[in-house]
């Protein structure tokens, strides 16, 4: 019993070398394309999201509008229009799971530090917080991460992720 726990701990840490190769090579990719360097400067997207995402979206132009990109994800609500009164109803679901899974995953990261900031995303978040639960919060986070990663990648170079924040 011995031999075989230790070879599946030898087998485990085979693989997370594998993994940590693959991270490596992730973090170099990531610095060698510049959308990806620009995209990592949002709170709550890493090299992973970064990467997928632009890997995923290509030129973000094709979308004409940020509600669209994360529409395209699947963070965007639903609407039902009736009367020319719109409901928003909950997120789609729709679209790429991966890319809505780091992204929530990243919102849900960056929720606490955001909501203690003394900034127009962390004055919003707070506000967020006090009427909403604390996933709904994360998926709407997640959803403005998606439509500031639009901005990133749809505007010129000199464009800096943070001041669409304050949008």
């Amino acid at each position: 019993m011995r031999r075989l726990i230790e070879d599946m701990r030898a087998e485990w840490r085979d693989v997370d070398e594998r993994i940590a190769a693959f991270d490596d090579e992730l973090a170099v990719r990531a610095r060698a394309d510049e959308a990806a360097r620009r995209l990592v400067t949002i709170p709550g997207v890493g090299v992973l999201t970064a990467t997928a995402l632009v890997a995923a979206v290509g030129d973000a132009r094709a979308f004409p509008r940020g509600r669209d990109l994360a529409a395209w994800l699947g963070l965007a609500p639903r609407q039902a229009t009736t009367g020319g009164k719109p409901k928003l109803l909950g997120i789609s679901k729709r679209g790429n799971r991966y890319l809505r899974m780091l992204l929530i995953h990243g919102a849900r990261t960056a929720l606490p530090s955001l909501a203690r900031s003394d900034t127009p995303l962390g004055r919003w978040l707070k506000g967020l917080l006090e009427r909403t639960h604390r996933n709904v919060a994360t998926v709407a986070l997640a959803n403005k991460l998606a439509r500031i990663a639009w901005a990133v990648l749809a505007h010129d170079r000199r464009y800096v992720a943070l001041q669409t924040a304050a949008d």
